[in-house]
């Protein structure tokens, strides 16, 4: 069955998996396993039957039974399944003759039987429907169609997903067009939903999305998008979610990839980011500036009432200057006048002289003691 999309609608989204063909059964492994099975029979009832029959004519019917094998692979419909039944018959009598019949029997009721040998992925769930209506949910493990009369609608995965759709040149609140990609997590927690009220469940997530994301773009202006990414992602999710619950569909979450603005309008941004970290360290400079000069003012008061610390300080301030630099300092007279450096310097010297003065003394009086 040929299944015809809307191509336009298709080009529009990524990640979606276009079927053209839509299948009835899936043809695994075990389905290979129970044809063998078949075509043994058929070789065993075959010799039986017809004890002349040549081998090399058995092993061109079983190989053509393989063949159809890969044919049901490819392309699984019950369809196939009776076109293929049918060719082989033909095959049979325009190539053979009817004393094949019974490995051309074996071969028929293989293909049809191990058709209905479906098995299931821990991951998955079926949707079984029974004469176009729906049967039953079928899970993890292995289990058997009615031949021709039930099909599988779909395998539905029910693991977490990820699908990436966008928002091309959609206009913001203070009017600036953006290019916004978006990835949405999602999971089918009732696959009997998924199927059966909706068409087709992924076109509908990505276009869903992809109109609230729009939808939420135009509301907002474009610093809150770009600075508030997470919280416009949950309101998309939450709108999402209420729209996909019905269709057994739980939107996880949406996270926001990328943000493409004009050219003209991102170099804008970016003088403008420069200006103010201009701004701010000046204003950091300028606190720091203002905190220093609130120092100096409360060490200007304790050096107000004791003039010989200012001095002390004066001179620590260069003797330290000249430490550090490793240096030469010059210094005008006015500055060494203001700081006094004879006085405190003979000052120093006098008291050095009244100690040396004062130790004989002390020598003299030890030994009265």
């Amino acid at each position: 069955m040929i299944h015809v999309k809307n191509t336009y609608l298709s080009d529009r989204i990524k990640n979606v998996q276009r079927k053209f063909f839509v299948r009835d059964f899936s043809f695994n492994a075990f389905s290979y396993f129970v044809l063998g099975i078949f075509i043994a029979a058929g070789l065993i009832l075959q010799l039986k039957a017809v004890p002349e029959t040549g081998v090399r004519r058995l092993v061109y019917v079983s190989v053509g039974l393989l063949v159809f094998a890969g044919a049901l692979t490819k392309l699984p419909s019950w369809k196939v399944t009776l076109q293929l039944v049918i060719l082989l018959w033909l095959g049979v009598i325009a190539l053979l003759d009817l004393s094949f019949y019974p490995i051309a029997a074996a071969g028929s009721l293989g293909l049809v039987f191990s058709s209905s040998f479906q098995l299931v992925y821990h991951w998955d769930k079926v949707v079984v429907l029974r004469m176009g209506k729906f049967r039953r949910i079928h899970g993890p493990g292995l289990f058997l169609l009615f031949p021709l009369i039930d099909r599988i609608a779909d395998f539905v995965d029910t693991r977490i997903r990820v699908t990436d759709f966008s928002a091309e040149k959609t206009i913001t609140k203070d009017t600036v067009p953006v290019h916004v990609d978006a990835l949405a997590f999602w999971m089918i927690w009732d696959a009997k939903q998924a199927i059966l009220e909706v068409e087709n469940y992924m076109e509908a997530i990505v276009l869903s999305a992809q109109t609230a994301l729009r939808d939420s773009i135009g509301k907002h202006d474009l610093a809150t998008i770009l600075s508030e990414r997470d919280s416009l992602g949950k309101e998309i999710q939450q709108v999402l979610d209420q729209k996909t619950n019905p269709w057994g569909i739980s939107i996880l979450s949406i996270e926001f990839t990328d943000i493409i603005i004009p050219k003209e309008l991102e170099d804008a941004l970016s003088k403008r980011a420069q200006a103010e970290r201009e701004r701010q360290s000046r204003v950091i400079l300028s606190t720091a500036e203002v905190e220093i000069a609130k120092k100096f003012e409360e060490a200007a008061e304790s050096y107000k009432g004791n003039p010989t610390a200012l001095q002390l300080r004066a001179m620590n301030m260069v003797y330290e200057g000249i430490r550090q630099k490793g240096a030469m300092m010059i210094l005008p007279s006015s500055a060494l006048d203001s700081m006094n450096l004879g006085t405190a310097m003979g000052a120093a010297a006098l008291t050095k002289t009244e100690e040396a003065a004062k130790l004989p003394e002390k020598k003299q009086e030890e030994p009265h003691d």
